[in-house]
């Protein structure tokens, strides 16, 4: 079975990764990155590059595609393949308004009865200041469109909520993506991700998952595109069947309005003392919950991501074991960053430890780093503690300039946020 799997980033090796650990699977990877071409042929042609994707897809008969990012899903990848008679695991551009649109998934919430926050969407900078100023409390805003995870700000003051509001809708420091925001109360709780292999209306749930968005120790500082992640993540009683039940909610509300979904459907949710709330949706595998669901995995990717396709179930197993991802960033992330730095000492991390690579390139034959976030560092044992403690021994023998990480993923202390999802 030909694979491709679409992206660069350490979710996508880690996707190269489980899938090429069946060994009748041949996998490939565009454009991919030093890790993945490890494991895979890579083929020099950018995610957003559709048609050449479609090209090559049916030049090398790949018998199923793999997408890792947003955008290209946003972008329509799904139809054009679809169109060409290639399979491809991932919704519609319609069905990928759940995360392309913030005020689209609110909405979609609002019309069929999922548990979210009170809302406001704004068109323009006054109405949205307006909104704001009005508020009595906290509130989050959010970039309407895909920001890369960057593009909501969790706003505990009204100067604070005011300057989001400039920096998104005037200086537009995320592009087109805050043309149009969304304003929202902020919720206080445990968040957790629970992500869903989906056909239609047939719905089968992945292992609950953390995730570390904020920057800073203790859940402080700017939302970024993750900094760690943990599964499985302890939930209080009931609140996993509610999320499952969310989860097909969705799936049920996006077929009954014409957009089937087809893929790995996301839901950040807060769980707090009045139920689960939904954060945000999204519309592929989280990053970096990706490195710890996939390790966790014990059914062929590949065999379930097709079977789900086919509408059949596909008997998820998973191992009884925990796994912690410690994520590396470069200096300024998830402001601007300085690249090109020498990475050491990955010859000297354990065996039993998985590395990720997300941004890194190759310069004159050493690895160097090329992005924000550049490692995922993955630890799995028997529990979160365990798991925590090996992943953190690892990053202790890695180094580059300018590295920075979360001292507290999967630590005592952590769970606990004031957040509103933008993965």
């Amino acid at each position: 079975m030909k694979v491709l799997v679409v992206g660069s980033g350490a979710r996508e090796h880690a996707l190269a990764w489980a899938l090429g650990s069946d060994p009748a699977v041949r996998v490939y990877a565009a454009p991919g990155n030093p890790g993945i071409a490890r494991l895979a042929t890579c083929l020099p042609i950018a995610a957003t590059d559709l048609p050449a994707l479609a090209s090559a897809a049916d030049d090398l008969d790949i018998d199923l595609t793999v997408v890792g990012p947003e955008q290209p899903l946003a972008m329509g990848i799904a139809d054009l393949f679809a169109a060409r008679g290639l399979r491809l695991f991932g919704p519609t551009a319609a069905a990928a308004r759940v995360e392309a649109s913030k005020a689209f998934a609110k909405d979609l919430m609002r019309r069929w009865g999922i548990p979210t926050a009170s809302y406001q969407v704004c068109d323009d900078p006054a109405s949205a200041l307006q909104c704001v100023r009005r508020a009595r409390g906290p509130v989050v805003v959010k970039a309407d469109g895909l920001a890369a995870g960057k593009g909501v700000v969790v706003a505990r003051t009204t100067g604070e909520a005011e300057r989001a509001v400039v920096d998104l809708m005037v200086r537009r420091t995320h592009g087109a993506a805050g043309r149009r925001v969304v304003i929202e109360e902020c919720l206080d709780g445990q968040e957790a991700s629970l992500l869903a292999l989906v056909c239609g209306t047939r719905v089968w749930p992945l292992l609950p998952a953390r995730d570390y968005k904020r920057a800073g120790v203790g859940d402080t500082g700017p939302n970024t595109g993750g900094m760690g992640a943990l599964a499985p993540s302890p939930l209080p009683d009931g609140a996993a069947r509610e999320a499952g039940a969310i989860l097909q909610r969705a799936a049920e509300a996006l077929a009954a309005e014409g957009s089937p979904f087809v893929g790995v459907l996301y839901a950040g949710v807060m769980v707090t003392p009045d139920g689960v709330r939904v954060l945000e949706f999204n519309c592929r595998f989280g990053d970096p919950e990706a490195q710890v669901l996939l390790p966790l995995l014990r059914t062929p990717l590949a065999v379930a991501l097709a079977d789900v396709m086919d509408g059949r179930d596909p008997g998820l197993r998973w191992g009884l074991q925990a796994a912690v991802c410690v994520v590396l960033a470069s200096a300024g992330y998830p402001g601007p960053v300085r690249t090109g730095a020498p990475i050491t000492g990955l010859g000297a991390v354990p065996d039993d430890v998985l590395v990720f690579y997300g941004g890194t390139a190759l310069r004159d034959g050493a690895l160097v780093t090329a992005g924000g976030r550049v490692l995922s560092v993955v630890g799995v044992a028997a529990t979160v503690p365990e798991a925590a403690d090996r992943a953190y021994e690892a990053v202790g023998r890695i180094g580059f300039e300018g590295m920075r990480y979360r001292p507290d993923i999967g630590r005592p202390g952590a769970a606990v946020g004031a957040a509103a999802g933008g993965s």
